[in-house]
């Protein structure tokens, strides 16, 4: 199973995080943000992760950034060097809203997500950054900004999940990247 587990502590927050991405889609989590709660639980069935979290922080900013670069940092780690499908996406309606998220999972971190909401802005791009991929995620409509941003999560579950499948080389131009520091 590809996993991980990761600890970040600090002066502001305090997480402990497990993340298996060959999962069925599991949350057991312990937070005392309700919302966030809402939104990681959306992210790990629809990308068919397992994810156990524990998590306080001193205020909502601090926690959704620290949880978001565990996150990402966890599944970095848990991804490992084998060849995945790398590139996907999800086209998502929720009521009145319609996300699109595409994801590339190569280590040229970037992030450009339209977001009615600073702070979940700030939790996709703390996660693309921590992760190593780029992300992109386009608002095609939507009123309610529950909806959207809970589209968004779909979104990136569903199009994480399908760049996460194992393939037997690596899709890229350059072949696989090799680096040596001295």
């Amino acid at each position: 199973m590809r996993d991980s587990r990761i600890e970040r502590k600090t002066k502001e927050t305090d997480i402990k995080l497990w993340l298996g991405i060959d999962g069925s889609g599991s949350a057991e989590i312990d937070l005392d943000e309700q919302f966030l709660c809402h939104m990681l639980d959306t992210l790990t069935r629809y990308s068919s992760f397992n994810l156990q979290l524990e998590a306080t922080g001193d205020n909502i900013h601090h926690l959704v950034e620290d949880i978001a670069i565990a996150l990402g940092t966890a599944f970095k780690d848990a991804l490992g060097d084998s060849p995945v499908e790398r590139i996907a996406s999800a086209l998502i309606p929720m009521d009145d809203a319609l996300v699109t998220m595409v994801v590339d999972i190569i280590d040229r971190p970037y992030c450009d997500v339209d977001c009615p909401d600073t702070l979940y802005a700030h939790f996709f791009r703390s996660f693309a950054m921590s992760s190593g991929i780029t992300l992109h995620g386009i608002i095609h409509r939507g009123i309610d900004e529950h909806h959207v941003i809970e589209a968004s999560f779909k979104a990136l579950g569903t199009a994480l999940r399908r760049a996460v499948i194992p393939r037997s080389s690596v899709l890229s131009t350059k072949d696989s990247v090799s680096l040596r520091r001295e």
